[in-house]
């Protein structure tokens, strides 16, 4: 087939516009996806979503009566029966919600939908080889009140906790008196999570009832914890009880973004290693990795040896990460948080290492029990 000048001109044109089209992108994605998610109105101007009822099933992305996403499992591993579990997990997921109210709602089944497939599913499921799981559906706050703080942020952060605080008086009731727990979130799970460890937990009869805390890819500070948890330190072992476990993944190189989470300036960022279970800077080799885990994909089974991680100035360096499978949304996740960041998966690079923790310190707390005089 022989083209004319005319064809070829216009063929080109086309081609053209379309990597001019794909440059703009790439360049305005972030910009475009911040401005879609920032609500323009004042908080105090909007109605928000109506309470959710924990008394209500539909309101928990996850419980231990039914089948949910939840219940999924690596290649290979078996999932407890959580109606003989001796340890719960409260579990408090991400954001999922993008769009641009102040807080999302728990009634919307596309984002219930969401919230099952890319954080329950993906997240909570790694603590089903010791627990039975909980995990509340809330009015989770608008992401721009995490890295873009405001007065109307901290509204939107105290309406979404005043729904954690009443889901976990229900997570007790519903369970009864004196069961050991976990308490596990990531992002603006963890940030919740780190204010209810403070106010409902800490000093209270339930400390001692606390497993762990696993506050992944939040802004916990050692400062924080100290000052706010007395009681409940960092974790500085791999069977360590009534202690907090954090990191915050990044590769050498990061260059922070605008949609980096705030920290209290001057606060030293805490940072646990997921291969040692130490707060030192010692380098692990991915060696040491159990195995990342991808229940978002069609491939189930671990990758072992998948990362490695030091920890420095209270950043969990991951210098060596393999093939990370992502779907088109999750790659314009990862464009938009920055390269090298790896706070969407930072669950999934270390799962089988923190699953076999979840299980190592349940079975600690059980022993340590049975130790003690009736």
């Amino acid at each position: 087939m022989k083209w004319s000048k005319r064809a070829r001109r216009i063929a080109l044109g086309v081609v053209i516009g379309i990597l001019a089209s794909v440059t703009l992108l790439v360049l305005f994605i972030g910009p475009l996806v911040q401005s879609m998610m920032t609500p323009s109105t004042a908080f105090a101007a909007t109605t928000p979503p109506p309470p959710p009822d924990y008394a209500d099933p539909a309101t928990w992305s996850a419980l231990p009566e039914r089948v949910d996403s939840a219940d999924r499992a690596p290649t290979g591993a078996t999932a407890i029966d959580q109606a003989s579990a001796e340890v719960d997990v409260f579990y408090l997921h991400p954001t999922s919600y993008v769009a641009n109210q102040w807080n999302g709602p728990t009634d919307d089944a596309a984002l219930n939908e969401a919230t099952d497939r890319v954080a329950t599913g993906i997240q909570a499921s790694a603590f089903n080889g010791c627990c039975a799981i909980y995990a509340p559906r809330y009015r989770q706050a608008n992401g721009t009140a995490f890295y873009n703080p405001s007065a109307d942020g901290d509204q939107a952060i105290a309406l979404a906790y005043d729904d954690v605080r009443r889901a976990f008086a229900a997570f007790n009731a519903k369970r009864g008196p004196g069961r050991p727990f976990l308490l596990a979130g990531h992002s603006q799970g963890s940030i919740l999570g780190e204010r209810l460890l403070r106010e409902e937990i800490a000093g209270k009869p339930l400390r001692n009832q606390l497993v762990a805390a696993y506050l992944i890819g939040g802004r916990v500070t050692v400062d924080g914890l100290r000052e706010g948890a007395p009681d409940i330190p960092l974790c500085r072992a791999a069977d360590d009880l009534h202690c907090v476990v954090s990191w915050t993944a990044r590769s050498p190189t990061y260059a922070p973004t605008s949609f980096e989470l705030s920290y209290p300036d001057g606060r030293e960022r805490a940072c646990t290693n997921p291969l040692s279970w130490q707060l030192d800077g010692a380098p692990v080799p991915a060696e040491k990795n159990l195995g990342a885990v991808f229940l978002e994909t069609d491939d189930h089974a671990p990758r072992p040896g998948f990362a490695d991680a030091r920890c420095d100035k209270g950043t969990l360096l991951v210098s060596q990460v393999g093939n990370t499978p992502r779907d088109l949304p999750s790659r314009i996740l990862d464009h938009v948080m920055g390269d090298g960041n790896y706070h969407p998966i930072e669950f999934q690079i270390f799962f089988m290492s923190l699953r076999q923790n979840a299980i190592d310190r349940s079975t600690a707390f059980l022993a340590a029990r049975k130790r003690q005089p009736q």
